[in-house]
Parts: C-alpha cells; sequence; structure tokens
C-alpha cells in the first residue's frame, strides 16, 4: 500500500513523500491516520534532526515519519494481535513508550509509522508496551489531543510534596494549595487550566500568568472566574509584563507564604527564576516546557532548598494511564482540549508548520492528513470565506462555537475539503 508523508532527513530537511508500505507483518498493524496535531517537539526534532535523542543517525538513508499527537483507524490486524484489535476500531498513540534502555517513539524514530502520513504501520513494540489505545469518541481530534493532554496529567502527577518529618513523597499538587502556572495561556498551559479545574485534585487558589493581554483575555474568557469559584478555586490571571515587582505582587496574592505549587510553561529564564522566587515552604517547581539548547541554565535558590525544602521536578510526556486519564475526562465531558485549537490545515502544510511553529501566533496546529489545505486560523476563515465557499461553511460552523473546534467542524472538513 502507497502512503504519503512527512519524512526527516536531517537538520530542518523535511520532504512530503509518496512511497511503498512494506507487507504487513504477523506482529503488526496497518492503521489509517485521519488527525495530527503539531507539537513543539516536533520543531525541535526538525531543527536538530540527527542530533535529536529519539531520531535515529541514519535519517538520510532512513528517514523517519514525524509527527505523534495523531488518531486514525486500524485497517487490518496481524495475527499476533487480533485477540485484542480489531479493523475498524479507532485508536490514540501513546509514544512516549518507556521501554527500557531505548527513547524511541512514533513520530521521532521510525520508518512507517508516525502521525504525518495517510497509513501506516504499527510495530509491534508498541502493542507490547500497551501504547496503542483503542478510542470510542466519534470525532477524531480529541484522540489526537489526548497525547498533549497526557503530558499535563503526568506532570501534575509527577509534582510532590513532604509531609514536615518524613521521607515520603506525596505524589500530585497539594490538594487545595496554592499554585501558579506561569507563562500559560499558551495551547498546553490552556489545558493545564482545564485540566487544574476538573480534576480530582484542586488547588485553592490558581494564578496564571503571561505578558500578553490577548492571550490572557482568551483564557479569561474560556475559563471565567465565577466558573472556577463554583469548582472551588480562586482563579487570577496576572498580566506580569506590566508590573514592577511581579514577584512581590504574586507572593502577595498568598498572604506572603508563597505558592505549593508552580509551573514554569516557557523556557526562558527569567520566568523559571521568578517562579522559583514565588515558592513557599515545601514549595514544587515543575518544568513543564522543555528547552531547544542542551545548555540552557537557569539559577535557583539553593538556600531555599536547604532550609525552605524547596525542590523541583520536571517531565517529558505522560505515561499510557495518563492518557487514559485525559481520555476519561473527555468522555465524561469534564475536560474539553478543543480550546487548545486555534488553526487547521492539511498534511501539505506540515513542513513549513513544523518549521515555523514558534513563529506562527495562536494555540495548537491542526492537521487533518488526508486533505491538502494550507495551515489557516480559525479566526481568519470569515475573511476567507468572503471569496470561498469552503471556508465560508466552515467559518459558520465554529463561528456559533465561539471560535472552539467542534466534531461538526470536523466532518464538515473531512467531507469537503480537497483531498491530497
Amino acid at each position: 500500500m502507497k502512503t504519503k508523508a512527512v519524512r526527516i532527513y536531517g537538520k530542518k530537511d523535511l520532504r512530503l513523500e509518496e512511497f511503498d508500505l512494506p507487507e504487513l507483518k504477523d506482529d503488526e498493524i496497518l492503521a489509517h491516520v485521519i488527525s495530527d496535531s503539531i507539537c513543539m517537539s516536533s520543531h525541535k526534532a526538525a531543527l536538530q534532526g540527527a542530533d535529536h535523542k529519539r531520531v535515529p543517525n541514519d535519517i538520510l538513508i532512513n528517514p523517519t515519519i514525524i509527527g505523534h499527537e495523531f488518531a486514525g483507524v486500524i485497517l487490518e490486524v496481524g495475527k499476533r494481535w487480533q485477540h485484542k484489535f480489531k479493523a475498524g476500531q479507532k485508536f490514540s498513540i501513546q509514544p512516549a513508550m518507556n521501554q527500557m534502555g531505548t527513547l524511541d517513539a512514533p513520530g521521532y524514530s521510525y520508518r512507517f509509522i508516525g502521525g504525518d502520513a495517510t497509513y501506516v504501520i504499527i510495530p509491534s513494540i508498541v502493542m507490547e508496551a500497551d501504547c496503542l489505545l483503542p478510542y470510542d469518541g466519534e470525532a477524531f481530534f480529541p484522540a489526537s489531543l489526548s497525547e498533549p493532554m497526557s503530558c499535563i496529567v503526568g506532570a501534575f502527577h509527577a509534582s510532590y510534596h513532604i509531609p514536615p518529618g518524613t521521607y515520603l513523597h506525596d505524589m500530585g499538587i497539594r490538594k487545595g494549595g496554592k499554585m501558579a502556572i506561569l507563562a500559560g495561556v499558551g495551547p498546553m498551559g490552556l489545558g493545564a487550566i482545564d485540566y487544574a479545574l476538573h480534576q480530582e485534585r484542586k488547588p485553592g487558589l490558581l494564578v496564571v500568568t503571561d505578558i500578553d493581554d490577548t492571550r490572557l483575555s482568551r483564557a479569561a474568557c474560556l475559563f471565567t472566574s465565577e466558573h472556577a469559584e463554583k469548582e472551588g478555586i480562586k482563579l487570577i490571571y496576572v498580566n506580569t509584563g506590566k508590573m514592577n515587582d511581579p514577584v512581590k505582587y504574586m507572593r502577595d496574592l498568598t498572604g506572603g507564604t508563597g505558592f505549593d505549587d508552580v509551573f514554569v510553561f516557557a523556557p526562558v529564564r527569567p520566568v523559571i527564576e521568578q517562579g522559583d522566587a514565588i515558592l513557599g515552604f515545601d514549595g514544587c517547581l515543575n518544568f513543564f516546557a522543555g528547552p531547544t539548547n542542551p545548555e540552557f541554565k537557569a539559577e535557583f535558590n539553593f538556600y531555599n532548598v536547604h532550609y525552605a525544602f524547596t525542590h523541583i521536578v520536571g517531565t517529558s510526556g505522560g505515561n499510557t494511564d495518563d492518557m487514559r486519564e485525559s481520555l476519561r475526562l473527555m468522555g465524561k465531558g469534564k475536560i474539553n482540549p478543543a480550546i487548545m485549537i486555534t488553526h487547521v490545515g492539511g498534511l501539505d502544510a506540515v513542513i513549513d508548520t513544523t518549521l515555523n511553529l514558534p513563529l506562527i501566533p495562536g494555540g495548537k496546529k491542526l492537521i487533518y492528513t488526508n486533505i491538502s489545505m494550507p495551515l489557516v486560523s480559525l479566526y481568519k476563515l470569515e475573511e476567507l470565506g468572503k471569496k470561498d465557499s469552503f471556508y465560508k461553511g466552515l467559518y459558520e460552523i465554529v463561528a456559533k462555537n465561539d471560535y472552539i473546534w467542534s466534531l461538526e467542524a470536523e466532518k464538515y472538513l473531512l467531507a469537503n475539503a480537497k483531498p491530497i
């Protein structure tokens, strides 16, 4: 079977190509990819090429398919896995397989599986790691977004606190505690706000910061202080770029004691150091956003490490249980990852989007891999619709839903967009 896919050959060398998939083996699964959301991790891999920890050294000869936040439909199941999977099932993939001794992952390391493709072969290692997850939802995009949401879930679970006089790690954010999300109104920050408000282990105070009023206003509309109050949380948005002393301001919000949990959603030294400065006793700094520079450093107050028991934690992706939790919360309507999405496009938009991702404003960029379509902001559809009836129809759907992506929008796109 032929597939079309975006493959990486080297640093900034991505190519959209059509090629033959090999014959399916008894321990493999053939799948049709429908959607993939583009992650900053793919941007980093595209910049670093074979220097990236998950990308093989021989990609110039054996290129790999990029994209790891994907969902689709199983087409054919090899004999080994027919007891567990069947043709016609929808699926999501957890790329962080956490196999001992290797960082290999779909979307980085494999020649025939990745999210930015029309058809893929899922190797046995994915099923062996229990990372191929059946999905029962009608829309595909939530299954794609369950991967980034699992990263958020995993980060919340990885934070910890130590009860005084013990050496026990109480895992998770402090229930009823004081929490800050710094640089927190990007796509992943929005997901973190959503999860903080609607999971079981909720903070009592949640302060969200950024330096962009437009993004802060959108976040405040999506997650209002009134809604947070109904969830038992005091929610405050702060533009730290307009303050002479943001550390004092934020510590004052806690009554001067500092925060129990601080999440840093941008790999920026001043933001990290600000997070350190607002930690309270036994405060946990969770460094979420991975830097592209392997020499990236920031200062940390080790006086407070010794006397105030402050500490730092970081995670790189979630695990399968985190993804299952994400899917479960979506299924119950507790969280809505669609709020992350601000752009949609087709497979032919992947290369430019991936290479230029930090320069494209907005939230998540969602790709439908079987269509040809430039990357389009949901907020530009009205303008495009004045010249193109296709975009006009899509605009009418998203506009009535407050510019939040939906099942109706996905159905319309898949039915009416130009096939690739």
